[in-house]
């Protein structure tokens, strides 16, 4: 195969000399688990199986302690604070959050804090972010103290609480929160989590541990928060958690490699004292080697830092197609929350497009009903060799700002399927990355989940055809007013909007400075690198 480090950072290029973490580790199983029922009935299988001794650790972004992770449960609270009565040591880290007035949870954080702490669990409710920055990471890490065969670690795009639990039939979760209109009652919801087992579980546990005893205050620099904190008898220090097991044996063929992003703050994190931008330097060094085709699926990608990564391997590789999945409009409504998204997002694709022309496709997503599919997923593939899943966007704020964290995997398996090699470099395509790939193209198109129908799908400049021809058909059928049967798929276009002259004045500085901040140090900004 080829040298993992022509596709993975090394230890050097994570350029975070403080951490513990390793570059990169082999072994491992990595099993994608498209939509929030698919991960939440394994994680409630594997949390179920923790016993006496073992440990439970879990990072959130947003969390609703009734959020039923199976139809009439368990609970997210219930299944965690059962495990504590087994006697599993359950600790989580999770994000302090804005107001829920502002569309974020500060009450639901604090809801699911409280009962598994009543329950006998630790929760801290982390803040050692940059103002207006959040705590992003969405991870479970389960180890068993006498067989660590059956450690597992979750981590991707899918927080513990509502709206999250929807499958390919996208009716959305029946617990939701509210979004804009076009989304309906019950919003439909894409997102993918992976599953890992395998050496790359105690990399995991590594990165959960270094922000739990990071000796500052949750509320470091955050007056107000600490007094209300304090107030509300919150925990402000965890109990030290217990010895770290030894790593688990391998598992399979698949190399992992744990990207993060921690801006610079002040007090500086002790395990990323100038900020960690892993997860920025893994995809550039990715993008950089794409020749075919980048694959992606995110909630936002409207930022131009971004943007010119792939803007400048589309100039310089003229065979090279960037095929990117988007939600059709915001998760809230309203000029402030809509407006700044349009710049940056129109910014991003007319950036791509210039630079490829026709070789940018950009789609959303709807259900057969019509109603439009919320893409909160993190994905990309690169020519079927390098996949990453993740918590990070593609914008500036999730490379530099908030935390984040992503798996890259690169899988030792080549894949027999022509084209082999589609990127003609000598890397041969990948079993993992390609079957990723497939299965949400699968899902996107309407084709067999058994993959008897791929034929299609498979070559890279057949891939893009097949997809804008599914697009074309169905937008043509909505223009024609819906008549006839439904073609076959759930593809369309987008359509990024362009704002008028006066909306831009006042947008494009709240998109820089509010929807999209810069966390790296000055240096780095004023390089432009990070």
């Amino acid at each position: 195969m080829t040298d993992p480090e022509d596709w993975l950072l090394s230890a050097e290029e994570r350029g975070n000399a403080a951490t513990d973490l390793p570059a990169f580790t082999e072994g491992n199983l990595v099993v994608p688990l498209v939509h929030g029922s698919a991960y939440f009935d394994r994680l409630v299988e594997v949390v179920e199986a923790l016993d006496e001794g073992d440990h439970l650790f879990f990072t959130d972004w947003r969390g609703d302690p009734d959020e039923q992770l199976r139809p009439g449960g368990p609970t997210v609270a219930q299944l965690f604070t059962e495990a504590v009565r087994r006697g599993v040591t359950v600790r989580g880290l999770v994000w302090r959050s804005h107001l829920d007035a502002a569309s974020f949870s500060k009450e639901e954080n604090r809801a699911l804090d409280v009962e598994i702490e009543h329950g006998g669990g630790e929760v801290i409710l982390d803040q050692r972010v940059r103002r207006f920055g959040s705590h992003h990471q969405k991870f479970v890490v389960c180890r068993h103290d006498q067989d660590a065969t059956k450690d597992v670690a979750f981590v991707g795009g899918i927080d513990l609480c509502h709206s999250r639990r929807d499958d390919a039939e996208h009716q959305g979760d029946p617990q939701a929160v509210a979004m804009a209109s076009a989304y309906g009652p019950t919003p439909p919801w894409h997102d993918v989590q992976l599953e890992l087992r395998g050496p790359a579980v105690h990399v995991l546990d590594t990165v959960f541990r270094e922000r739990w005893d990071d000796p500052n205050s949750p509320d470091t620099d955050h007056p107000v928060a600490w007094l209300r904190d304090k107030l509300n008898h919150a925990r402000l220090a965890g109990d030290p958690l217990p010895p770290q097991l030894p790593p688990p044996p391998p598992a399979g063929p698949h190399l992992v490699q744990n990207l993060r992003t921690y801006p610079a703050i002040r007090p500086p994190y002790r395990f990323a004292p100038q900020g960690e931008r892993s997860v920025a330097r893994g995809y550039s060094k990715a993008i950089q080697r794409a020749r075919r085709l980048v694959y992606l699926e995110d909630q936002y990608m409207w930022s131009g830092a971004v943007a010119r990564l792939f803007a400048e391997a589309l100039a310089e590789h003229p065979d090279l197609h960037l095929v990117v999945v988007v939600p059709r409009v915001p998760d809230q409504e309203g000029a402030f929350a809509e407006r700044p998204q349009f710049v940056g997002r129109w910014q991003a694709i007319e950036m791509c497009r210039r630079a490829g022309r026709d070789r940018v496709h950009v789609f959303d997503v709807e259900n057969h009903s019509g109603t439009p599919v919320y893409v909160h997923a993190k994905v990309c593939v690169v020519d079927d060799v390098w996949a990453s899943v993740g918590s990070d966007n593609f914008n500036r704020r999730s490379w530099t700002h908030d935390s984040e964290l992503s798996s890259a995997v690169l899988d030792t398996t080549l894949d027999p399927r022509e084209p082999r090699d589609p990127a003609g470099a000598g890397d041969g395509a990948r079993t993992f990355a390609r079957d990723l790939r497939l299965e949400l193209a699968r899902e996107h198109t309407d084709r067999a989940a058994d993959g008897s129908e791929d034929a299609d799908l498979l070559d890279p400049e057949a891939f893009v055809a097949t997809l804008e021809e599914a697009a074309d058909e169905l937008d043509a059928w909505h223009a024609g007013g819906r008549r006839g049967p439904r073609p076959r798929g759930r593809l369309r276009h987008h359509q990024a909007e362009r704002l008028s002259l006066p909306t831009r004045l006042w947008a494009t500085p709240v998109y820089r400075l509010i929807d999209d901040p810069d966390g790296r140090p000055l240096k780095l900004r004023l390089r432009g690198d990070f």
